[in-house]
């Protein structure tokens, strides 16, 4: 591996929050493996896509990070060489090329890594007549974060282009995972960790002990979560006016209709979940391709009936929850299970909010424009295996032309007329204040 650096050190707080959660999930965890299948148009020969994915691994040491358990702790291991295979497949055609990209993406996706022997990345060609017309990338998630595999593209494509990791390396300066830990344990660190874990027990002393009622007895362990999707051209449009009228963010606004909707369902007048937090507020982290998004704690004490005052104290908490979410998780953990052991009741903390949307997707040629272009889409696709600590969860994501709300819930709780309730209700509140 030439010009790749190597080293050990403590696992990054991402990292350590990301291997628990797939530790815990057992066989479930390959569902949170990233993918990608692309085409190639109008198709590379082998050696510079095998060229541009061996600088991405020059560039990027998360792509090259193993994981291991040593004396109790976790500790990363950034190899300075290796090989990665790779599959190269061969079709006739283009079309059949994208058929068997699309089969061998599944295959790869549900395959779980060892993180502890092999690097977090898998990768697969598909040729045509000689060329790449398909490439296939699957990445565990300790490797790397939404926003860090959409930069890892990028980067992919700057490199393929002809670029190498020494340029991309001088022009920029990214965080790269022994780095961040090496931060996360120094004093400055350790203070931010200790602050964020106050954060955390002092919100879920003082949040509502329940966010939704719970029938009696005991649920039916044999249920399912359904999925909802929402997609909606009007929610995307409306966004950024609703955030200029109420001098806010979209981000802030939807969250804030999102708390709005569940409180009404629940009959509560306070709300607090979970915020998936991207956490790169500086320019090398939002440079790094890493796992660095954790949950913040988001707790609104009083919704008003008045969604504009509502968005105007949801603004406090918002920043708090993003500034105390970076911390050591399996350390919160302990304490959180400290507490419950000790009698202690805990706020619900089951609902998550997950903003996937890249503030430069505003940027992007397929973002979406400010007059809808369709009529909302309300689906219910599938239904998942139950979710341990999870009542209800809502990714927001942007796809050409609109926005996506999905959600699963613990049919225990919400049945689907509820769930197309909430969703039409958060896209409703927002046009609400766009208007």
């Amino acid at each position: 591996m030439r010009e790749a650096r190597g080293g050990r050190g403590p696992a990054t707080w991402g990292q350590r929050a990301i291997h628990s959660a797939l530790v815990r999930l057992g066989t479930e965890a390959p569902r949170y493996n990233l993918r990608l299948a692309a085409p190639v148009d109008p198709g590379m020969a082998p050696d510079a896509v095998l060229r541009a994915y061996t600088e991405l691994l020059h560039l990027h040491d998360a792509l090259r990070t193993r994981l291991v358990e040593e004396d109790g702790d976790l500790v990363q291991v950034a190899d300075a060489d290796g090989t990665l295979p790779v599959a190269l497949l061969h079709r006739d055609t283009p079309e059949l090329a994208a058929e068997a990209a699309a089969d061998l993406l599944g295959e790869y996706a549900r395959q779980p890594f060892d993180l502890a022997r092999g690097w977090p990345v898998r990768l697969g060609l598909v040729l045509v007549d000689g060329l790449v017309r398909q490439t296939v990338v699957v990445l565990s998630h300790t490797a790397a974060d939404g926003w860090g595999m959409r930069r890892m593209v990028r980067d992919l494509m700057l490199l393929a282009a002809g670029r190498t990791a020494r340029d991309l390396r001088a022009e920029r300066k990214f965080a790269q995972p022994l780095e961040e830990a090496a931060e996360q344990c120094s004093p400055r660190g350790r203070r931010r960790d200790a602050a964020a874990r106050r954060h955390w027990r002092d919100k879920l002393a003082a949040g509502p002990r329940a966010l939704l009622p719970r029938p009696p007895g005991e649920p039916d362990p044999r249920r399912t979560f359904p999925y909802a999707l929402l997609r909606s051209p009007a929610l995307a449009a409306a966004l950024p006016v609703a955030a200029a009228r109420l001098r806010t963010s979209d981000a802030t606004v939807l969250l804030a209709a999102a708390a709005t909707e569940l409180a009404r369902l629940g009959g509560r007048r306070a709300f607090l979940c979970q915020v998936v937090v991207g956490n790169r507020f500086t320019e090398q982290a939002a440079e790094a391709v890493t796992t660095l998004a954790q949950e913040g704690l988001f707790h609104l004490p009083e919704i008003s009936d008045d969604f504009a005052e509502t968005v105007r104290r949801a603004r406090g908490p918002a920043l708090a929850a993003y500034r105390h979410s970076g911390y050591d998780k399996p350390r919160l953990d302990s304490e959180l299970d400290e507490l419950r052991s000790s009698g202690v009741e805990l706020a619900d903390h089951s609902v998550f909010w997950n903003d996937t949307r890249d503030p430069l997707a505003a940027l992007m040629a397929d973002a979406p424009t400010r007059q809808p272009s369709g009529e909302r889409e309300l689906s219910f696709p599938d239904e998942f295996p139950i979710r341990p600590g999870v009542s209800v969860a809502v990714d927001v994501v942007v796809v050409p032309g609109a926005v996506e709300l999905r959600m699963v819930v613990d049919s225990a709780l919400l049945d689907r007329e509820q769930m197309a309730r909430f969703l039409c209700g958060v896209e409703e509140t927002v046009l609400g204040a766009a208007r």
